[in-house]
């Protein structure tokens, strides 16, 4: 079966955007702009980050993609983020977990969302 190893993020500012998975998500990467390309690899076993200049031509922050990140406690993620400059909107409530909403330096779409912690419901 096919495994999705490696997302690729159209940017305006390769750099910027680098940065911001760094500093916000714990991306490791050196920053060094290699055939093109930011690497950035996950700090556990997730995809790595691809940035990759985006063309005049392409519309970056439409909503046709978002990256969903797991986090366990979503308030405690809310509140570090904000205070190294990253804001989540409201934190919603859904069938058994929260998620919470942001964008990126080009207005991609950014979900936290504690999903994959949720307790398993046995239907009897």
């Amino acid at each position: 079966m096919p495994v999705l190893q490696t997302i690729i993020i159209y940017a305006k500012n390769l750099q910027r955007s680098a940065e911001f998975y760094q500093k916000y998500f714990g991306f490791i990467g050196d920053g060094q702009l290699v055939d093109g390309l930011i690497e950035l690899n996950a700090p556990n076993q997730g995809a790595s980050i691809l940035i990759h200049q985006a063309a005049r031509t392409i519309r970056t922050g439409h909503a046709g993609l978002k990256l969903m990140f797991d986090i366990e406690d979503i308030e405690g993620f809310k509140q570090h983020s904000a205070t190294l400059g990253l804001n989540f909107g409201a934190t919603h409530q859904a069938n058994g977990y929260v998620f919470a909403n942001t964008k990126d330096p080009d207005g991609n779409s950014i979900a936290i969302s504690s999903r994959n912690f949720r307790k398993s419901i046995c239907l009897k």
